[in-house]
């Protein structure tokens, strides 16, 4: 098959600025050096631009977690779009359509399936959407953000005015004009880039998939530490509409913090959350899947399979009774019932069936180890 003509823009875009990055500021820093004012701006252009895009392209607008201030919105838009990876509503479009059709090699625009360089940036090399370059249809509550419009309109402008203007002015004031450029400009640029283009690439073949397999998205770590918490994609693709990627509080999410920090002095509010019950669900669907596969080949597989389908099915219904106290309890204590004699007796029903919730749960761990060491 005859393959799409290049985009020569983004082909060039590509090839020198990798080259400035790569080749020009290593033979900058040898013959002129660099100072701790630049690494600085560097450091800190790369984490602001980085989480324009995973906080405002991608949280705020592709799935709408959350709401913001509009100075947020428009500080988010301005970093986003020094990340140069075009205006919030081209991103946001092709985004929605990733998910709505993901691995899918004809509708994903960077589907995983063609490929870890497809994924990575070969989409964007050549015409392969070249019928839906100004078709925003999935994006019309876009089209109602004045920050958005505002950014699509003059998206250019304000590329070249955050680029250049912002690292030029900073690199004057440092004294060191183009080397500010070089190296807060140019290779953050490209740094930037790359780790959030991970995204679509690496995290789609590295890591593993404990809440669904029905795509090719995985949950990673090491990736979440070097993507601004967005390595948590398994988890991101069942449940995209949940402000967090790494919902534990040990899972490296700065995302997730900087949207919950600015809740707390009111430029962020209406933070959207999956509930507990339907993520537990979903690991355990997992698990008992796994299982399954695991314990089919064995001889007494029919057996096994009994055993482990009557534990799941108990699991379910205790982790059920469960939720369902914890929301009673916290209704009470809303209305502030809590030393009420309602209170106390769903108080102690909740210690209940925590308790047994808990013991069903190892127990269930337990068989799945049991399973994996007879398979």
């Amino acid at each position: 098959m005859k393959k799409p003509p290049l985009i020569l823009t983004n082909v060039l875009v590509f090839i020198i600025t990798g080259a400035i990055a790569f080749i020009g500021v290593p033979v900058w820093v040898i013959n002129h050096g660099i100072d701790w004012a630049e690494i600085g701006t560097a450091i800190f252009l790369f984490y602001f631009t980085g989480m324009s895009i995973t906080a405002g392209y991608h949280r705020l607008w592709s799935h709408k977690t959350y709401d913001a201030n509009i100075v947020v919105r428009v500080i988010l838009a301005i970093g986003g779009a020094m990340a140069l990876q075009n205006s919030i509503l081209h991103w946001s479009s092709d985004h929605r359509i990733h998910h709505r059709h993901v691995d899918d090699n004809d509708k994903d625009p960077y589907s995983a399936k063609r490929g870890l360089w497809f994924a990575h940036i070969g989409w964007m090399l050549r015409e392969y959407q070249e019928k839906r370059y100004d078709d925003y249809r999935n994006c019309k509550d876009l089209q109602k953000d004045k920050v958005v419009m505002w950014q699509h309109n003059y998206y250019l402008p304000i590329v070249l005015a955050a680029n250049f203007g912002v690292t030029g002015f900073l690199g004057w004031l440092n004294g060191d004009i183009l080397g500010m450029i070089l190296v807060a400009g140019v290779l953050r640029l490209v740094l930037v880039h790359h780790v959030t283009f991970f995204i679509n690439s690496l995290a789609h073949f590295w890591g593993n998939q404990p809440y669904t397999d029905a795509n090719t998205a995985r949950d990673n770590g090491v990736l979440a530490f070097f993507t601004f918490g967005e390595g948590y994609h398994n988890y991101h693709h069942i449940f995209e509409y949940d402000y967090r990627n790494g919902i534990r509080w040990y899972q490296f999410d700065p995302t997730k913090w900087l949207i919950r920090g600015l809740s707390y002095v009111g430029l962020t509010h209406n933070l959207r959350r999956v509930p507990e019950e339907r993520i537990e669900k979903a690991r355990a669907a997992m698990q008992l899947q796994r299982a399954s596969e695991q314990v089919s080949v064995l001889p007494n597989a029919e057996e096994l399979m009994h055993t482990i389908e009557q534990e799941y099915e108990l699991l379910m219904q205790r982790m059920s009774d469960y939720y369902a106290a914890k929301k009673r309890l916290m209704k009470v204590k809303q209305k502030s019932l809590k030393r009420t004699i309602e209170g106390l007796e769903l108080t102690y029903k909740y210690k209940e069936l925590k308790h047994a919730f808990a013991v069903q749960k190892e127990k269930w761990l337990q068989l799945q180890s049991l399973s994996l060491q007879a398979a």
